[in-house]
């Protein structure tokens, strides 16, 4: 295969990877011009810029709407490549899987439950004098909450016995650090998750075959052997 003809089937295969989750590439698109534009900003431009697209008390207070929609399309960092990692390993299985639609519904549905329930859980905390009163206004905006619900619910389309040893690392990465430093965020991330396993009625029918680890050595056989006879 020459150069050039190789190039070709990389970037037809890459065309046909983007294609198949157009919705989760769309929304790395606009986090990638946002992220662009978090670095022309200057400290205090870009401190009021997110400032007024954070979930908090304030801003849910207010104007709950707007802050649960803009909030999902910045990050809190300049650097937008971990994002692309882990919408490739969470959020494009999953949109494949359950179709845009369900994909949305459930992540979604933890971003904003789990905003409101981690934001009460903090307004609550103010009130007892366990924290700073400063924190109605805390940053707080980003996709993680969105990310963890399908991290939750993309347990599901793993097949036994694989799920289990997945399901044990979800509760790892959301639920250990509660044990040690608990936050308004390690809870909303906590239930995101449970929010994400909660949604397993949404996940019946879907025509997508179950992820089976242990076949991924004879697909990549398979495909190596085609890639030597072409």
């Amino acid at each position: 295969m020459s150069r050039f003809a190789w190039l070709s089937a990389m970037g037809a295969a890459l065309w046909r990877y983007v294609r198949s989750a157009p919705f989760t590439f769309a929304w790395l698109a606009v986090l990638f011009v946002t992220t662009a534009i978090q670095r022309s900003l200057t400290p205090v431009e870009l401190d009021e810029v997110l400032g007024q697209r954070s979930t908090n008390i304030a801003n849910l207070t207010h104007d709950p709407f707007r802050v649960l929609v803009t909030s999902l399309f910045w990050i809190d960092g300049e650097v937008w490549l971990p994002y692309l990692v882990l919408f490739c390993l969470f959020h494009v299985p999953a949109e494949r899987w359950l179709g845009p639609v369900r994909w949305f519904v459930v992540g979604f549905s933890a971003h904003v439950i789990a905003t409101y329930l981690s934001q009460g859980a903090l307004e609550y905390a103010i009130r007892q004098g366990a924290t700073s009163p400063s924190m109605v206004d805390v940053r707080d905006i980003g996709v993680s909450y969105f990310l963890a619900a399908i991290g939750g619910v993309l347990t599901y389309h793993i097949a036994r016995p694989w799920r289990w040893l997945y399901l044990a690392g979800v509760v790892v990465v959301f639920g250990v650090p509660l044990l040690t430093h608990v936050t308004f965020t390690g809870i909303g991330h906590a239930l995101s998750a449970l929010i994400g396993l909660a949604w397993y009625p949404i996940t019946r029918g879907c025509p997508a075959p179950q992820w089976n680890p242990s076949e991924i050595p004879g697909r990549l056989r398979a495909r190596l052997r085609r890639v030597g006879r072409s």
